[in-house]
C-alpha cells in the first residue's frame, strides 16, 4: 500500500517464533508512534524456527486483531530489511530491546541500516520491565521441557506451541 501524503509508516520486524507478550506490548506502543504500522514478518533460518512463515504470519494476525489496532497490518517478507522498508514506504524501523546485550546487537543493525538508507530512522522501544526477559527463543525451550508459558504468551499462541510440540513427538526435534 502506497504511502499518503503526510503518513508515517513504520516496519517492526521480526521472527515471531511465537510471538510473545512482550512483541504485543511493542506492537501497541509502535503503533501509537506511527500512522501506520506494518508488522514484517520474516524467515530467518539460523533462528531454527518452530512454525512456518505462514503460520507465524497467522499468528501474528490473530493477536493484532485482539489488540484491536486499526492501523496495524501484516507482512510477510524475506528480504533485506531496509529494501523491504522502503518498498512498504516507511520512514521508521521500530524495534524491541529487553536488556543491554538486546542493544548492543540493535545499535550495530541501526547503524548498517543507516548506511543503507539514512533517510529511515531507528526507533527503539523499551519493554515493559515485567516483560523484558521474555524471548522467543526461551518460551520454546520452557515449553520443550514441559513448563508454563502461560505468563509470556497469549492463551491461544500457548495452545499453537503445545499442539506443535505434541506433533513434534519428542524432545528438541524441531
Amino acid at each position: 500500500m502506497p504511502q499518503t501524503a503526510g503518513e508515517r509508516i513504520g516496519v517492526y520486524p521480526g521472527t515471531f517464533d511465537p510471538i510473545t507478550r512482550g512483541h504485543s506490548d511493542i506492537i501497541r506502543r509502535g503503533a501509537k508512534l506511527v500512522d501506520r504500522l506494518i508488522i514484517g514478518v520474516t524467515t530467518n533460518i539460523s533462528k531454527n524456527p518452530m512454525f512456518s512463515p505462514d503460520e507465524r504470519i497467522a499468528m501474528v494476525e490473530r493477536e493484532v486483531a485482539a489488540l484491536g489496532l486499526d492501523n496495524v497490518t501484516i507482512v510477510g517478507f524475506n528480504a533485506l530489511l531496509m529494501k523491504f522498508a522502503e518498498k512498504q514506504g516507511a520512514s521508521v524501523i521500530v524495534r524491541g530491546l529487553r536488556a543491554v546485550a538486546d542493544f548492543e546487537y540493535e545499535y550495530q543493525m541501526a547503524g548498517m541500516n543507516q548506511q543503507l538508507n539514512a533517510g529511515i530512522e531507528t526507533v527503539f522501544l523499551m519493554a515493559d520491565v515485567s516483560l523484558q526477559p521474555i524471548a522467543s527463543k526461551l518460551v520454546k525451550e520452557i515449553a520443550l521441557f514441559g513448563g508454563d508459558i502461560t505468563p509470556f504468551v497469549s492463551t491461544a499462541v500457548r495452545d499453537d506451541v503445545l499442539v506443535r510440540i505434541k506433533t513434534l513427538g519428542q524432545l528438541g526435534d524441531y
